[in-house]
């Protein structure tokens, strides 16, 4: 009689996450929300070419989505199909672009890169032109994404999009110590609701099981 044949066990969802475009992905921010995404899956991080080099400019974007695939390439091996791409700032923004070209699950965006610092164009097409689910965590005082001008590109969306508001956040998400004494919580509090934002963002991509920590 021959033996029941084993199913090959499923790859978890994994994640890509990358750096913002002043810090390396040695940040304690990047440590801190890697552990926050690691309750859900393995995370792969990395730095830019311009970061490696010691540069303080970034890349083109051409060059930072050349970086950012080669990364998903080299985790895809190890990790497998199920992937989610992530990102603080303009981290996010390039796997913005980098999923409407390669097959992902979704897409989060730690404080989106909005509205430049000086003169310049909303950044709100790549936005827009992500065809997967998006999960955007946005802070109320941040400067670089009015949520006002948000909601005006996220309007425009065909595809599922989810958006967690921090109160206070700037954009890093940190809260204000005024805000937090007020209500008589910790940043902790509020670091664990994103979480909890993103496990109901990462359940809602019809996962066979739950993905909440």
């Amino acid at each position: 009689m021959l033996g029941a044949m084993k199913r090959a066990p499923e790859r978890k969802t994994w994640f890509l996450l990358a750096h913002g475009a002043g810090a390396s992905s040695h940040s304690e921010w990047i440590q801190l929300y890697r552990s926050m995404l690691e309750k859900f899956g393995p995370v792969r991080t990395f730095d830019y070419q311009y970061m490696s080099e010691g540069k303080r400019r970034p890349d083109p974007l051409p060059r930072l989505l050349a970086r950012h695939r080669e990364e998903l390439e080299q985790g895809r091996t190890q990790y497998g199909d199920r992937i989610v791409l992530a990102g603080k700032s303009m981290g996010g923004r390039v796997g913005c672009h980098l999923a409407q070209t390669v097959e992902v699950r979704g897409v989060i965006c730690f404080g989106y890169p909005l509205k430049p610092l000086g003169k310049g164009p909303l950044r709100d097409q790549a936005l827009i032109d992500v065809p997967v689910p998006l999960c955007l965590l946005q802070g109320t005082r941040d400067k670089l994404c009015p949520l006002e001008l948000l909601d005006g590109a996220l309007a425009r969306r065909q595809s599922p999009t989810t958006l967690h508001i921090v109160p206070t956040g700037d954009h890093s998400l940190t809260p204000t110590k005024t805000y937090l004494k007020t209500e008589g919580l910790s940043a902790e509090d509020l670091r664990r609701d994103s979480s909890q934002a993103i496990g109901r963002f990462l359940d809602s991509l019809h996962d066979e099981r739950p993905l909440r920590p």
